[in-house]
């Protein structure tokens, strides 16, 4: 028989619902759907938690949590109490504080509170990338800031063993039935991300280059305020639709701020988009030799790595692209890892 294994998470956003296909096959998996967005919700969240905690820890073998947030700590303390392997994937806002653009969990001191001492309960700590547990972020501004849970806090001593995201590389390719403009350069973020992501600097971008077509997938016509020509905002795109806007696009943009890992990236490289990033977290270490890397968050400096890009090589660009994530980022690879990982530590034969 499968093991039985407790998946506690936010909500069900792509990767979450990557994980369940990567555990399905060999855990019997107990989860619940909570609100946790609503603060009004939270302490009713809390008890009905608590609840099926209760009715399901002692046939448990594993607690898998997704994310450190209020979901987080009832889980943990339960594996504390009640002796069961529990394991947190971090992902990136869990692991920030970051004031000067209101971003982050940790600034938050209830909620840091609730991180802090999930991270000191739990048996391992899986971070989705070496940034997230400590990193030195020069981009944004003249000196150096620091994020990471480690960086945070600094008494943590719990184990972290470090799995990158796995993407599906079968789904997302290229389409080669989509006339590929070279002037056309994507990115996907939501109004609620638009600085975080780098969206103002990306509009900035496009008035010194009214030649190309800049692309916004997540953000709707009405949510910013921009009167260029060559700036168009697409609102909500499939993933299907997606494919085809990469296929389409020959660069794509990730000029974030903070990035815990960036999963879009890794979709555009796939569909042979040449990727242009900040020098935040863990993006040069996706792009590697197959893109572009902006140093510091300077329009002038963005506009000389354009110029330096559009005159690159976009054939070979785009294949090293493509197996960039290919070799490094898939979901098996992730898969393989994670497995491994839960059959060294709780014994299982997987």
């Amino acid at each position: 028989m499968k093991p039985n294994l407790i998946f506690i998470y936010p909500q069900k956003f792509t990767f979450i619902k990557t994980e369940l296909r990567i555990l399905q096959n060999d855990f019997k998996i107990k989860q619940i759907d909570l609100n946790w967005s609503s603060k009004l919700l939270l302490p009713i969240n809390l008890i009905i938690q608590f609840g099926f905690l209760f009715l399901n820890v002692f046939k448990a073998k594993v607690i898998f949590i997704s994310f450190g947030g209020y979901w987080s700590l009832l889980p943990a303390l339960f594996g504390k109490i009640f002796n069961k392997k529990t394991y947190i994937v971090v992902h990136g806002t869990d692991c920030v504080d970051f004031p000067q653009i209101n971003y982050g969990s940790l600034r938050l001191p209830q909620l840091k509170f609730f991180i802090k001492n999930t991270y000191n309960l739990v048996d391992l700590i899986l971070p989705v990338s070496n940034s997230l547990v400590y990193s030195v972020n020069t981009y944004f501004a003249k000196k150096e800031m620091y994020f990471g849970y480690k960086h945070h806090f600094k008494e943590i001593n719990t184990n972290n063993i470090v799995i990158p995201n796995g993407i599906d590389t079968v789904f997302w390719k290229r389409d080669f039935s989509v006339k590929r403009n070279t002037k056309s350069i994507i990115t996907v973020l939501s109004k609620k991300h638009f600085i975080l992501k780098g969206g103002d600097l990306i509009i900035e971008l496009a008035a010194k280059f009214p030649n190309y077509d800049f692309l916004f997938a997540g953000i709707e016509k009405n949510e910013i305020r921009c009167n260029l020509d060559n700036v168009k905002f697409l609102g909500y795109v499939s993933s299907t639709e997606l494919i085809r806007l990469y296929s389409s696009s020959q660069f794509y943009f990730q000029l974030s701020l903070f990035e815990g890992f960036g999963v879009a990236i890794c979709e555009a490289m796939l569909c042979e988009c040449i990727p242009i990033v900040s020098n935040v977290n863990f993006l040069p270490s996706i792009v590697d030799d197959c893109g572009f890397v902006l140093e510091k968050k300077n329009l002038n400096l963005l506009v000389n790595l354009v110029n330096i890009a559009i005159n690159s090589d976009y054939n070979v660009l785009e294949k090293k692209a493509r197996l960039r994530i290919v070799n490094n980022f898939s979901f098996e690879k992730r898969k393989k890892l994670l497995l491994k990982t839960l059959q060294d530590e709780i014994k299982l034969k997987i």
